[in-house]
């Protein structure tokens, strides 16, 4: 007897063993490369919406807001707006009432309407004054439209963090988005869907 019949079944068996074996490792890893993909899509997903909804438009309004302070102390000769002198209630209220106060509209409705994409799983307390402040703000402006300027600016405080979190949180939403856009798995996997949608539509 030809002494290969004795290894040829084997051979055989020892193919198709084989042919099962990567078969299923390539499955594991499509599954779970699959898996990988959507988590970094949602991941993705819900960064996108954090920069699109609330700290982009925070950190652009915030942003705009500092300099036309900046440009107002300017025009008024000062350093920092407290006191309100006599002298310059006419551009102070007019730069309130039309600039700061259309500012302080767009963050508060964006922190009201959108608390839901704010990173912590608490409200900021910067963010709980900041709404205060605009709310005295009202009052104030709604003495001014009856003639009253007694009170000239809001009588509760800017809060002193909002600016500085509203920028942290921007920047480090970012780079993560950066980061899930530009990794190199994300990149690898972004293929591998590719090359496996591709070869669907051919079959």
């Amino acid at each position: 007897m030809d002494p290969l019949s004795f290894y040829f079944p084997n051979t055989i068996q020892g193919a198709a063993t084989l042919t099962i074996v990567l078969a299923f490792a390539g499955y594991l890893i499509t599954f779970f490369s699959s898996r990988l993909m959507a988590r970094r899509a949602d991941q993705l997903k819900l960064v996108n919406s954090r920069l699109n909804e609330f700290y982009g438009p925070l950190y652009v309004a915030s942003k705009a807001g500092n300099q036309a302070y900046r440009v107002l102390l300017a025009r008024l000769g000062k350093t920092q707006s407290y006191p309100i002198r006599d002298q310059d209630l006419k551009e102070w209220t007019l730069w309130i009432t039309t600039i700061f106060m259309p500012l302080n509209d767009v963050r508060e409705r964006i922190i009201i309407e959108k608390a839901h994409l704010i990173i912590e799983q608490e409200m900021p307390q910067c963010l709980l004054d900041f709404v205060t402040h605009v709310v005295g703000y009202k009052a104030v402006l709604t003495r001014w439209q009856e003639g009253d300027y007694s009170e000239r600016r809001s009588t509760i405080g800017w809060p002193p963090e909002f600016d500085a979190y509203v920028e942290r949180s921007y920047v480090n939403l970012k780079a993560e988005q950066m980061r899930l856009i530009n990794g190199i798995s994300w990149r690898y996997f972004r293929w591998l869907h590719h090359n496996r949608s591709k070869a669907g539509q051919h079959m």
